[in-house]
C-alpha cells in the first residue's frame, strides 16, 4: 500500500513532467528549441516526419527502460518511470497552445524558466523523465571510467548539434540560453529546499549569546572550546544552524549583546535533522 509520503512525492513528479510538457509542447517546440534529451529529439523527429511529441517520447524510451530494468532492476526505474509516462501523457493531453514562437530569446528564458520547475520537483524526489539520463546510466555500464554526467552531456551536446543542422545555428544558440535558465532554475529549487544557512559566533559573552538565541528562536547552539592565537586566551565559540530568515534575529542578538562579537555566517546547502528536513 502507498504510503501518504510516498504519494505525495510522486504527485509532485506527475506534477513536475507536467510543467516540463508544457514548456516542450508550447515554447521550444513552436519556436524550434532543441535543448536536447529525447524530448529534443522529438521536436526534430515532428519537424522532419510529422510524428507527434507524445509518442516519439514514448517509443524512444521503451527500449531504454527494458534495458535499465534488465540491468538495474525495479528499483532504479520506477520513480523514473512515473515520470516518463507523465511527460508522454502531458504531450498527449495539453492543449497546443503556441505563446511566443516568434520571440527566439523570450521563448528560451519563459521556456527555461518554467521547464526549469518543472526539472526541479522531477529531480527532488530521486527520478528523471528517462531519456539521456537512463541511456548514460546503460552505456556507463559499459565506460566505466566516465561519470554519468559527462556522458549525459555528451549525449544532450549531440542532440543540440542535431537541432542546429535542421533549425539553423541562430536556434541552437537560444536553446543554449534554455538549457542554461533550466538548470540554474532546477538546482534553485533543488538548494532552495534544504537551504539554510550558518553562524559561528565568537564572543566573550557568549553565554547570553547562547541563551537568547536558544530561547527567542528555539535553534540549537553548540559551544566549542576554542583559544585566539594571537591573544592566548581561552574563548567559547558558538556555532548554530538556522533558516534564511533567521540569520537576521541572530545578528541582531550578537549586536544587541555584543558590538565586539566576530561573527562568520556562510551558507549551508543541506540540513538533516530536528528542526530542519528529516533524514530518509
Amino acid at each position: 500500500m502507498i504510503q501518504k509520503k510516498e504519494l505525495r512525492e510522486y504527485t509532485f513528479i506527475v506534477l513536475g513532467a507536467f510543467i516540463m510538457g508544457f514548456a516542450i509542447k508550447n515554447i521550444y517546440d513552436p519556436a524550434n528549441l532543441v535543448t536536447g534529451g529525447v524530448s529534443g529529439i522529438a521536436i526534430i523527429i515532428k519537424n522532419l516526419l510529422d510524428v507527434p511529441l507524445w509518442l516519439t517520447n514514448t517509443m524512444l524510451n521503451i527500449p531504454l527502460f527494458l534495458a535499465a530494468w534488465h540491468f538495474k532492476g525495479w528499483s532504479f526505474i520506477r520513480r523514473t518511470l512515473a515520470a516518463t509516462v507523465s511527460l508522454s501523457l502531458s504531450l498527449y493531453i495539453i492543449p497546443e497552445i503556441p505563446l511566443m514562437p516568434d520571440d527566439l530569446l523570450l521563448s528560451a528564458l519563459f521556456g527555461g524558466i518554467v521547464s526549469g520547475i518543472g526539472t526541479g520537483l522531477v529531480f527532488m524526489y530521486q527520478a528523471t523523465t528517462g531519456g539521456t539520463d537512463m541511456l548514460a546510466a546503460l552505456i556507463q555500464l559499459k565506460l566505466r571510467q566516465h561519470s554519468i554526467a559527462w556522458i549525459m552531456q555528451f549525449l544532450d551536446g549531440a542532440v543540440v548539434l542535431a537541432g542546429a543542422s535542421i533549425f539553423g545555428i541562430h536556434h541552437a544558440l537560444y536553446a543554449i540560453i534554455a538549457i542554461y535558465c533550466v538548470c540554474k532554475l532546477s538546482d534553485s529549487i533543488l538548494d532552495g529546499i534544504k537551504f539554510a544557512k550558518q553562524a559561528v559566533i565568537i564572543s566573550d559573552r557568549s553565554q547570553e549569546i547562547a541563551e537568547l538565541i536558544l530561547n527567542r528562536l528555539e535553534r540549537g547552539v553548540t559551544s566549542v572550546d576554542a583559544i585566539g592565537m594571537y591573544s592566548k586566551s581561552g574563548k567559547k565559540m558558538l556555532f548554530c544552524v538556522v533558516s534564511k530568515k533567521e540569520i537576521v534575529l541572530v545578528r541582531d542578538i550578537v549586536k544587541q549583546v555584543d558590538q565586539k562579537a566576530f561573527v562568520i555566517v556562510s551558507d549551508v546547502k543541506e540540513v538533516f535533522g530536528e528542526g530542519f528536513i528529516e533524514a530518509g
